[in-house]
């Protein structure tokens, strides 16, 4: 078997496009494994399975890779200068999921496993999969450490960046973690607009925007108007780091550019659009059970916050979803009614 070793597979990292790479041991996350397990028994994880489902397995890299050794973890940025709204009812997305970002990320890691597979070792690619931890991965192999919002900060760069790993066979040398550098700052969880983040490091998912745009049933009254435009993802804990406005006043590359994904989306016509429509758009992102009801769940809540009660198009399609046929879908359209003041025939 060949040799290869962990400044290879990193320089081949960054030639396949990755913005940072790093290596840590695939030793289980034992740490991480108990966290998972009390947050969720203190019901913060609200729901969401991810790597809060089995986290016996989303914390330990041989479930993946019998036999694995290290972990080749990777980062790519995605943060970019959105377009101006459009001057219509329209819905924001979260930077992340405006363009296939995953699938670049997949690509580059992938280069990392083929290399590793030519010289003989078992390789794996995972990334936003509930087979592992990402960012735990990401902070033990020395990318970044936890910002008090949860998210991997990268020196000098922020935490707009996508994780993913190569798990391998292969026994490298481990990269050096970074120290904590959030110091006394609190901007996270001051700016956090429904207080999701309830201490350091601590996501109570049942009030994280980000969470409830994609969980089943009703959206809770109590964070609706919270939500304001958004209809997938949100970005305001981010958007006050310090780190990560310092990154983007000194220029960082990565992700650097005007977005040429989707970044805001017209609530008007998501509204009017079928099923087929509304997947073919929309399909990579997670919606429950992919049913394309809650994308529309979504899309009449941030058409209540829009303040576009005058707009004739707002009207008519709201009054139309009063009769819809998805009691869901009625609750939601008569909260927007109320709230922009066009009436309501609907009981809720």
């Amino acid at each position: 078997m060949s040799t290869v070793s962990a400044d290879d597979v990193i320089a081949a990292g960054l030639a396949a496009g990755l913005d940072s790479v790093g290596v840590a041991s695939a030793e289980p996350f034992e740490s991480t494994r108990v966290t998972l397990m009390e947050r969720r028994e203190r019901g913060l994880h609200g729901g969401m399975a991810f790597t809060y489902c089995n986290p016996d397995r989303s914390t330990d890299p041989a479930r993946a890779v019998p036999g694995a050794q290290s972990l080749v973890v990777g980062a790519l940025g995605y943060r970019k200068s959105a377009p101006a709204a459009p001057d219509r009812a329209a819905g924001r997305v979260a930077a992340y999921a405006r363009s296939d970002h995953y699938a670049k990320l997949r690509g580059s890691l992938g280069h990392i496993a083929e290399i590793l597979r030519s010289v003989g070792h078992k390789a794996a690619v995972v990334a936003d999969d509930n087979a592992l931890v990402d960012r735990e991965a990401a902070r033990r192999a020395g990318l970044g450490w936890y910002g008090k919002n949860s998210n991997i900060l990268l020196p000098g760069q922020g935490s707009w960046f996508v994780l993913g790993s190569v798990i391998t066979t292969a026994a490298l040398e481990p990269s050096t973690p970074v120290p904590d550098q959030c110091g006394p700052c609190r901007r996270c969880l001051e700016g956090c607009p429904t207080g999701a983040i309830v201490a350091p490091g601590v996501v109570d998912a049942r009030r994280c925007l980000a969470w409830l745009v994609q969980a089943d049933g009703e959206f809770p009254l109590e964070f609706r108007e919270a939500l304001g435009d958004r209809i997938y993802g949100c970005d305001d804990c981010q958007e006050v780091c310090p780190p990560n406005r310092q990154a983007e006043s000194n220029g960082s590359s990565a992700g650097k550019g005007l977005d040429d994904g989707i970044a805001w989306v017209d609530l008007v016509d998501l509204l009017e659009s079928d099923d087929d429509e509304l997947m073919a758009r929309y399909g990579r992102w997670y919606i429950p059970r992919r049913e394309p009801r809650y994308v529309r769940r979504n899309a009449l809540i941030a058409l209540g916050n829009s303040g576009r009660g005058a707009d004739p198009e707002v009207i008519e399609i709201v009054h139309r979803y009063l009769s819809d046929p998805d009691p869901m879908l009625v609750h939601h359209a008569d909260w927007a009614a109320r709230r922009l003041g066009v009436g309501s025939v609907a009981t809720v």
